[in-house]
Parts: C-alpha cells; structure tokens; sequence
C-alpha cells in the first residue's frame, strides 16, 4: 500500500503533465497518485497516457463539478495513510512529502503544510510566502486562510480527513479554507519552513475569480460565527491578480480595502 495517495483535481491544462511528474518523483515516499477528470473534455487522459506511470489512475467526469467535488472523489478510492492534493497547475519541491512527514511525525500532527511561492508560466519567481508558526495558523484561520498554496500544499492522514469530513462541493474558491477551520478545530498543524511549493499564477486561475470568492466569504461568516478579515482578503486578491497581469481585477480589488478609494468611484 502507497504511504501516501496524491489527489490531482484536473481541468485538463496543459501543465498538468507537470504536476503529476512532480507528484511521481517524490523522493523517499511511497505514492499513488489519482487523477479526477473535471470535465476536461478528455484532455486528461491525453496527459495520463503520455505519462504512462502504474502509479497513476485516472477517474473520469464528463460534468464539471468544482475542484471540491473532484477531490472528494479522489479521496473516496484513496489507500495511503496519508493524502495530499496538488491542483493540475502547481508544482511540488522533489522533498515535499517526505519533510512534511518527518514534520507530521515528530511533531504528533495529523496534518502539515510547508512554504510556497509563486510562479509565471515560465517559472520565473514571482513571490515568496513562508508560513506561519503552527499556533498562529490555528488562530488566524477562522479569519483567512494563512496556509500558503492551499490545498496543494497540505498533507494530511487518511484518518483524520474521514473524521473531519469532506470538501464542501458547493464553494469554488474557498473550499480548501473551509478545510482547514474543521481540521484546526481537531488540532494545530505542524510545519515546514521551506517552500516547498510553486503555485502556478496565469490568467484562468480559479482562485483570482475575486467576484465569486467574495460571495463566498457571507458563507463562511455564517457557518462558523466568525467575521473575516475582508480587507486583508481583497489585499491578497488584488496582488495575486496584479502578479497575474489582470491589473482591471487587482484595482477593483483594492478598492475594497480602502473605503476612500470605493466612494470616490461612485
């Protein structure tokens, strides 16, 4: 059996060959790795058979569902004790899994994230974000998600992910946030300081899509009794969207970090 079970959510994108060799060369961990075909039109499985790994099976859909539901079914024929998600358009550090195990284990943590940057399509460093400490992870989550490329970065056991509960299949933009408040409320992560992920910034992201993710945070407000740090939010939309190129998108979410700026443009 595969220590550890990689889910890849998949829309088809070209450097989802990529994403899957970095999964497959991580040194010193046992992997399976399990595509979920979101729609893709075929696409993935193009990509799955050029890669030709026994390692890697694909599950196909021909409706998109959204990037939880698609985990979510990655997760139900998972067999490692451990699983980990990586999106079709993120890379993994060669160590990734095998640190953030050593982390987990020494630290008796049922879950664990590391460092990150981000990335152009030429993978050219955009930006560094280290973590945070674990307890301020923990603290600061009900607020934003502080964990540093979201669900690709996170490796978490098998067993605590079935006591948590799934995806929410209905959130597109903040599914893997609503994640990580249900497993901090089980107990605190441990970490890795190193970044030891790319996340890939270009101009079809789901997560720069700034309209529907603010829909979203009225949700989360609701479901956990907590208010949001909307302005810290709306700050990390717009940088991630200027570093993206869609300079339109980053100004009308900077506005909403500053009151000033939105009632001058009424």
């Amino acid at each position: 059996m595969p220590q550890v079970s990689v889910v890849v959510p998949t829309v088809g994108r070209p450097a989802l060959a990529l994403a899957l060799r970095s999964a497959l060369c991580q040194r010193g961990v046992d992997v399976e790795v399990i595509v979920v075909d979101d729609g893709s039109g075929g696409r993935a499985r193009k990509v799955v058979e050029r890669v030709s790994d026994p390692r890697v099976r694909l599950l196909g859909d021909d409706e998109r569902r959204g990037p939880g539901a698609a985990r979510n079914t990655g997760v139900g024929v998972a067999s490692g004790s451990w699983v980990a998600f990586v999106d079709d358009d993120d890379l993994w550090a060669p160590d990734k899994l095998a640190r953030q195990l050593d982390a987990a284990r020494a630290a008796g943590r049922d879950w664990v994230y590391a460092g990150a940057v981000e990335v152009d399509d030429r993978h050219r460093v955009l930006h560094v974000e280290p973590p945070i400490a674990p307890a301020e992870v923990v603290r600061q989550l009900p607020r934003r998600n502080v964990v540093p490329a979201g669900a690709s970065n996170v490796t978490v056991r098998a067993a605590a992910l079935a006591a948590t509960g799934p995806f929410d299949p209905s959130l597109r933009n903040t599914e893997d946030w609503d994640l990580f408040i249900r497993l901090a409320r089980r107990g605190p992560p441990a970490g890795v300081r190193a970044p030891l992920v790319a996340v890939r910034l270009h101009l079809g992201q789901a997560s720069l899509a700034t309209a529907r993710l603010l829909e979203e945070l009225d949700g989360l407000e609701r479901r956990y009794g907590v208010r949001v740090d909307r302005p810290a939010i709306h700050r990390g939309a717009a940088w991630a969207c200027l570093r993206a190129g869609r300079r339109r998108e980053a100004f009308a979410a900077y506005t909403h970090t500053h009151p000033y700026y939105s009632l001058a443009l009424i």
